[in-house]
């Protein structure tokens, strides 16, 4: 009876199901209903108590009857919880799918020995009743299905072909797939790109990459712009700023949590979109190491990535982003997406450009800005559309006191722009466009503005001339500093990667010097220690004897990260001290040697650090050993010239 029972709960949960809306309509409230029928058999089946056994032959049946309906029902939810769009596109083997399943069922109940059961006449009705029914099932599909799928891959088809849909033929489609507004086109485009997660032919994720374009412009032309996804956008990101993520999660470009964690040639670890853009700036040095990478080969740290997920799944954080087909699946555009994008992209500028008010700029840029975020070949359209001018106008501080949120969108979208290394360029020789960047860096309306300006200086700065030529700009050095200083986490933390990046030329540490830098970090060091000692050590290694003498004030404060801090953090301050104590001489030594219980807490690194930590760290014992012996602390030989012998010798048994 435990089988009837579950066979019962089965086609209950079957039966409560609603048929699936706007598509293959009949196929689902056919087998709804017959659910519904052998429901009432089952449930005739456990009132009878002369029916406490069965013959081997039903048993059989019951239990092959039970596998139909659980794949009924996976069926069934999987039509019901997907993107609308494209289970048109796959309507014929689906309705196929519908009538395999009902003639497996049909011939279950043809061989079903009803006769030995001890039915009442009109629950036997029934039985026969579904049987007929069953038997009766066509594998055709709806006419009207047929006819919308046509309409949809004639869309398609113009739109490769660079003609621009009708908006009424545009608007029959969405409205007869249930699509009638902003938020449900956003949720299908949503369930569209979720959908890429699940294929696995590379012809599916390229059908979804233009169904996801035609949608985009869609929503666009059909029902406005909108800034109704900035506010849970802004939401998810105040609540991951309000978790302390583990400083083994965050890159160490970005600062941000990694979605993609992989490992360059020197060990570290870097979130692939981050390292990717460094490396495809010119560098070949690790950010953090310095040291010349031997190859720029990514290798993904799969161990950190499920270490990651599962703790975004334990405080509730998403963890896949959504919104990028380039990020997410690394699918490339069709040509149907790509003249898609190019519709889309030259109807919002064009929009732009005659914005009647700020109000509608504002929803217009807001759209520029998701798009922005998505793949390579949005972030190049919009600026061949010319974009990037009519952004500039949207920077300025009588915008932003008028309009904050027009201010935050513009240069937030100018920083996703900026992403792609051809609009480094266009951004930089566009008059107005970085001095508008500056002056929201500066006297932005907002922190948010403020942080995303430095960012976008942080992104330019990835160009080694750039970074020259930004590093020269007094205007721009004293508002990171005054971010850093002054501004929430998050926007130091925008500032000081910023910081970092403009550090890694010798010209401009001097000015960073002149600026204040070793100040600003250091009145920063307990907030965000890892950046703050990591910028140090650039300062410090790159900036003279001003910068070692700015930094004796830091010797302690770095003592206390050598004995509290994380790895990344104590090696950057290991790295720090032993620049400082070898330029700065013997009072600095002896300022470090002031530091209480300090050999205990470099013979702590020596055992527990990173390689590169535990190599400073033997320096540093050395130079405090000579120092205690009145020897001369310059003749310590250089970390990087230790053997690994060396270094196991001095490490305590």
């Amino acid at each position: 009876m435990n089988l009837v029972k579950s066979l019962l709960s089965l086609s209950q949960e079957i039966s409560a199901l609603k048929p699936i809306q706007c598509l293959l309509i009949q196929k689902s409230l056919s087998t709804i209903n017959k659910s519904k029928l052998l429901a009432i058999v089952f449930e005739e089946l456990l009132r009878n108590p002369v029916s406490t056994s069965f013959s081997p032959s039903i048993l059989l049946c019951f239990e092959e009857m039970y596998i139909v309906f659980q794949r009924i029902k996976t069926l069934m939810e999987d039509c019901c919880s997907g993107s609308k769009m494209w289970l048109l596109m796959r309507i014929q083997p689906l309705a196929n799918s519908f009538h395999e399943l009902t003639l497996e069922l049909s011939t279950l109940l043809d061989i079903f020995p009803v006769n030995e059961l001890d039915l009442s006449q009109d629950v036997e009705e029934l039985f026969v009743l579904v049987r007929k029914h069953c038997f009766q099932s066509k594998p055709s599909v709806d006419p009207r299905d047929d006819s919308l799928r046509r309409d949809v891959l004639a869309l398609l088809h113009q739109i490769k072909k660079e003609i621009v849909p009708h908006h009424l033929k545009l608007k029959q489609i969405l409205d007869n797939l249930g699509l009638r507004d902003q938020s449900s086109c956003r949720e299908e485009i949503e369930c569209l790109q979720a959908e890429i997660q699940n294929q696995i032919d590379e012809k599916s994720k390229l059908d979804i990459a233009s169904l996801i374009g035609l949608l985009r412009y869609a929503k666009c032309v059909l029902f406005g712009s909108s800034t109704t996804q900035l506010e849970p956008d802004h939401r998810r990101r105040n609540s991951l700023s309000e978790i302390a993520v583990p400083a083994d999660f965050r890159c160490p470009i970005s600062l941000e949590l990694m979605r993609d964690p992989v490992v360059v040639a020197s060990g570290q670890t870097y979130d692939r979109e981050s390292i990717n853009q460094w490396i495809e700036s010119g560098h070949n040095m690790c950010p953090k190491t310095g040291q010349t990478l031997a190859h720029t080969n990514l290798i993904p740290n799969r161990a950190l990535r499920n270490l990651i997920a599962m703790w975004c799944r334990q405080q509730r954080v998403p963890f896949e982003t959504v919104g990028s087909i380039e990020k997410v699946s690394g699918v490339k555009a069709t040509k149907a997406a790509f003249e898609a994008t190019k519709m889309t992209v030259y109807f919002l500028v064009n929009k732009l450009s005659v914005s009647p008010s700020m109000e509608a700029a504002n929803a217009v840029t807001y759209e520029l800005r998701a798009l922005a975020k998505t793949d390579s070949d949005s972030r190049a359209c919009i600026a061949e559309a010319g974009a990037i001018p009519i952004l500039v106008r949207c920077l300025g501080s009588g915008v932003g006191s008028e309009h904050p949120n027009l201010q935050v969108n513009a240069v937030t979208t100018i920083l996703n722009l900026s992403i792609l290394e051809a609009n480094k360029t266009r951004i930089m020789e566009t008059d107005g466009a970085l001095n508008g960047v500056i002056d929201v860096l500066r006297f932005g309306a907002t922190w948010e503005a403020k942080g995303n300006a430095a960012a976008t200086i942080f992104s330019l700065s990835g160009v080694h001339t750039y970074r020259k030529r930004l590093g020269r700009k007094t205007r721009v050095i004293k508002a990171l500093m005054d971010l850093a200083k002054d501004g929430p986490t998050n926007s130091k933390r925008d500032a000081l990667v910023t910081i970092l990046n403009l550090a890694g030329d010798r010209e401009t540490v001097g000015r960073l010097v002149e600026g204040g830098v070793i100040e600003t970090v250091i009145g920063v060091i307990n907030v965000l220690p890892e950046e703050a000692v990591t910028i140090l050590e650039a300062v410090v290694k790159r900036g003279g004897l001003v910068a070692i003498a700015e930094a004796y004030n830091s010797i302690k404060k770095l003592g206390v990260i050598l004995r509290e801090g994380s790895d990344t953090a104590r090696e950057s301050a290991a790295a720090s001290l032993v620049t400082i104590c070898r330029k700065g001489g013997l009072e600095v030594v002896a300022e470090l040697a002031a530091v209480p219980s300090i050999e205990r807490i470099i013979w702590e690194v020596m055992g527990t650090g990173t390689m590169r930590a535990r190599r400073k760290a033997a320096v540093l014992l050395r130079i405090l050993r000579r120092w205690s012996a009145g020897l001369d602390t310059n003749d310590v030989v250089d970390s990087s010239v230790m053997s690994v012998g060396t270094l196991t010798t001095m490490l305590p048994a």
